[in-house]
């Protein structure tokens, strides 16, 4: 008897233990790597959040988040894709091209799926094939080109600065220098491998007097954008942003996307995986059409640079 009651009482202890801890260990774990943080990044991942509980989804209690940032060290970034593969989340969002790179290593022998954003060429970064999907951000590098075309009509020679290890800005590199001339320019790029290079770079095109600089969305040029605006500014040489974050730090404008859509977009397909309506090797990548005209008046001005009207018209005021 005493054995029997013994027993109940061990039994009714596990249940008022399991009653009272009141959380649920099953909760689907997201493991969100993001490469570094800047605005359009961090926008990404709001989006991302967003766009999981447009989707019905509750934090808590449809999903739980393990976010990991990696400072734009690429051992680091490796070592977070490697750690959400030895916990074995259920899924991983990867902000940016090497992480998401990363974690596909990581995550393809146990089949884990893996939800991109902000990639700029999924292709090229061999991401469409396998349990793997997304969201790319391609700038709409044409409309760009018109725009600085438009604001700077006697305009020869635009400066751009790209990580050569980063495929995303090399796959636009060459997209730029492709069309540069149907709009009368060329194109004076300068390859570095890291943000400490950035600035030196920048001085680089500043000597060869370009006439202004147009940004992509590379990690380390936008990591350390103030100190780039503070070289051009300096210089009198209008930058022009990707999007509408680098607009409101003090580029003169943009033909851009929205990242906090992208962001939901890619929440939105990671709903679908944990719902279970879909896999991601089911869905293919999406991409954003739309991109709107963003400025910023004050710097405008400060360039001496008047918006013609057809674009002033649509324009939006980054704030």
């Amino acid at each position: 008897m005493k054995k029997i009651i013994a027993m109940l009482l061990c039994l009714m202890l596990c249940l008022s233990v399991c009653a009272c801890g009141g959380v649920k260990n099953d909760i689907p774990l997201i493991g969100i790597c993001q490469y570094g943080e800047h605005a359009s990044l961090d926008n990404c991942r709001a989006g991302f959040i967003q766009g999981l509980k447009d989707s019905g989804l509750v934090e808590g209690e449809d999903f739980a988040i393990d976010y990991q940032n990696a400072s734009f060290d690429d051992n680091i970034n490796s070592q977070i894709a490697q750690s959400f593969a030895a916990k074995n989340v259920d899924l991983m969002c990867a902000i940016a091209t090497p992480s998401a790179i990363a974690c596909y290593a990581a995550a393809e022998e146990k089949d884990i799926p893996v939800i991109f954003t902000a990639i700029s060429d999924p292709k090229s970064a061999n991401l469409t094939e396998g349990n793997i999907t997304g969201t790319s951000d391609k700038l709409p590098v044409e409309a760009q080109l018109e725009l600085i075309r438009a604001v700077q009509p006697d305009a020869k020679t635009i400066g751009i600065v790209y990580t050569t290890s980063e495929l995303n800005s090399v796959s636009t590199i060459e997209e730029y220098k492709a069309k540069a001339p149907e709009f009368g320019f060329i194109i004076e790029a300068i390859g570095v491998t890291a943000s400490a290079e950035v600035t030196q770079a920048i001085d680089t095109l500043i000597s060869k007097n370009v006439d202004c600089i147009s940004n992509l969305t590379d990690n380390n040029v936008v990591g350390v954008l103030a100190s780039v605006l503070e070289k051009t500014n300096e210089a009198g040489i209008p930058v022009y942003g990707s999007e509408v974050e680098q607009v409101k730090l003090g580029c003169v404008a943009s033909a851009g996307i929205d990242y906090y859509e992208l962001g939901i977009m890619t929440g939105k397909m990671a709903a679908k995986v944990l719902k279970g309506e879909a896999t991601a090797a089911d869905m293919e990548y999406e991409s954003v059409t739309d991109f709107a005209y963003y400025i910023n008046s004050e710097a405008l001005s400060s360039m001496g640079l008047t918006l013609p009207q057809s674009i002033a018209d649509v324009a939006v005021e980054a704030k």
